[in-house]
This record gives C-alpha cells, sequence and structure tokens, in this order.
C-alpha cells in the first residue's frame, strides 16, 4: 500500500476491490452537479488487516491537508477497533456500535460517523411497504452476516418510533463466533422487548440453509456476508428453502452476486421480492459525500444523484 500526498481535494474509498465499483465512474459527475472540485481514489487493504495498516491509513488522511475524507466498506469495525483514538470526534452511532464508515474533517477535528444505521434504512424502505411487519406477524428477518451492515439493520428493525411495526423474530447467522458475540450483545442493548432474536453460529452453508428452512411467510432474508461481492460464492447452498412471499435483498450490486441468483432461480415458485445493493449504494455514499463536504444532499438534489447514478447501474 503506497499513500500519496494529495495535490488536490481527493476523497477516498477504503474497501477491498474498489477498483470495480462503479463510484469510480460516479464520482466526476456527482462532483459536477454538486459543484465541487475534487477527485476520488481508492485503498484496497486486505480483508481483516493488521491494526497497523488501518492505523496507517487514517493518520495519512488526518495530516494530509488536502485528503479531505473518506467512505469505509467492509472494514467499519476493524478500522474503528484499531484506530478510533486517532480521531477528535466519533457520532453516537459510531460509539454505541463501535464501527465508522465515514471520515471526515470539522474545523481542523478529525470526526468519523457510522452513516449505515441511516442509509441501511433509507433503502429498506424503498423496497419493503409501510408497516408491513404489523400485517405480516409471522413474518422475521433472517440476516447473514454479522458485520457493521447487519448491526445497522438489527438498530433500524428494533427503533423505538417503529411500535408496533415490529418484525416477529431476527435471526443473525454468522460463521465465526466473536463478530456474532458483539452482535448479540448490540442488540441485547438495544431490542425494545417484543422482537424475538436468535443468534447462530453457521460456518457451513447447510447450516444457514436450516435457518432459512425456519424462517415464515413473508420474512426478509439478507445477504450481509459479502459473499458474491468481495470473495465469490453465496452463504446458501443450492438446496435452500425460501420463504413463500419473502423478500430477498443481495445488499451489493456487483460481483458473481451467486446469492441473488439463487433467489431468482425460485422467484415464481416461492413468490419472492428481490432486491440488489443499488440503492443501499446510493444512500451511503450520498450520505458521506455530504458529511465530508459540508453540504446537504437530500429530496431532489438526492434524486438527481440517483438518477446520474443509474447510467452507470451494474
Amino acid at each position: 500500500m503506497h499513500l500519496e500526498k494529495a495535490t488536490q481535494p481527493t476523497m477516498y474509498f477504503i474497501g477491498v476491490t474498489t477498483g470495480k465499483s462503479s463510484i469510480m465512474k460516479v464520482f466526476p459527475d456527482w462532483m459536477q452537479a454538486l459543484g465541487l472540485d475534487a477527485v476520488i481514489k481508492g485503498i484496497d487493504i486486505g480483508i481483516h488487516a493488521e491494526p497497523e495498516i488501518y492505523r496507517e491509513v487514517v493518520s495519512f488522511i488526518k495530516n494530509d491537508p488536502l485528503s479531505l475524507g473518506a467512505l469505509v466498506t467492509t472494514h467499519k469495525i476493524d478500522l474503528y477497533n484499531a484506530a478510533k483514538d486517532l480521531f477528535e470526534y466519533m457520532d453516537p452511532y459510531a460509539q454505541q456500535f463501535g464501527e465508522l464508515s465515514s471520515i471526515s474533517k470539522d474545523g481542523g477535528k478529525l470526526c468519523g460517523h457510522a452513516k449505515d444505521p441511516i442509509t441501511c434504512g433509507m433503502a429498506i424502505e424503498e423496497f419493503l411497504p409501510d408497516g408491513y411487519w404489523s400485517k405480516r406477524p409471522e413474518a422475521g428477518v433472517l440476516i447473514m452476516g454479522a458485520g457493521g451492515s447487519a448491526i445497522s439493520m438489527c438498530s433500524y428493525f428494533m427503533r423505538k418510533e417503529h411500535a408496533p411495526n415490529y418484525p416477529s423474530r431476527i435471526v443473525v447467522a454468522n460463521r465465526s463466533k466473536p463478530r456474532l458475540d458483539e452482535i448479540e450483545s448490540i442488540c441485547q442493548k438495544l431490542n425494545p422487548g417484543p422482537i424475538r432474536c436468535e443468534f447462530l453460529l453457521t460456518p457451513e452453508a447447510w447450516q444457514n440453509d436450516e435457518a432459512l428452512a425456519e424462517m415464515g411467510e413473508g420474512s426478509l432474508i439478507v445477504n450481509a456476508t459479502g459473499l458474491g461481492k468481495d470473495r465469490p460464492g453465496s452463504p446458501l447452498s443450492n438446496r435452500a428453502a425460501w420463504p413463500e412471499n419473502g423478500f430477498v435483498w443481495e445488499i451489493n450490486y456487483r460481483g458473481d452476486l451467486l446469492f441473488m441468483h439463487q433467489a431468482e432461480a425460485n422467484k415464481d415458485r416461492c413468490a419472492l421480492t428481490i432486491e440488489d445493493g443499488w440503492m443501499y449504494f446510493i444512500y451511503g455514499w450520498t450520505q458521506v459525500i455530504a458529511e465530508v463536504f459540508h453540504t446537504p444532499i437530500l429530496g431532489e438534489k438526492l434524486r438527481e444523484l440517483s438518477n446520474i447514478g443509474a447510467k452507470y447501474a451494474k
């Protein structure tokens, strides 16, 4: 990893395979629409890298005048744990969930924000009808993966203002225990009461298949593992049995997207509604850009940027 001093206002994308992302094509057009003069650069880091690598990246952004901030994906929890002491400000979501997706500067202070609890809700509301859960008492949520996105989804579904429109149950399935224990601890503090939560250790695809088979009609099934984007594959096998009239959310929009293709193969038989991660991408990026450049992106401006981005979709 080689970090060069910025020669013009620069925002970074910290991920795993950033060069493949549509943001590299979308960003210049967005800057023009916003009247901003800035470029974007990707910083690729291997999954679960050594803490020193995260600290090096954060220190570089902090100390380089024209490096204005960054969006963080995949590494939200690891980067927070490794470099949180380098920030002068962390927003309440970042502190509560131990993750950050946004790095910005404000008056000489390095600031960290966890935007996912807000942006994942925006994306979910794009496809899930209002009052969905209160009309389907048997429907729950299965989230495969226990990283930052999964934490944000749980916090969204558990918001007190959603009462009584809660899913009947939230099941989080993950292949490693430390992350599972962490999300369980967070959910115990968040849960307003009526939601039954389960946390399953599922290192093998057949174990996720078993969890899926227990989900009621109309349930929402989410791939938040990174499989299908950063790494090929799916958390499910091709033998998985999908719930009737369910919603399926692949939170990625690029990669082999095997999970989404598995759902598509069962779409007609099970009457599934399938969504990819494009709007999650749009909301995630626009809200971090708004923080980095201190410019609100809402309403008509948000829709304008969404329409621009759609030209490069998938």
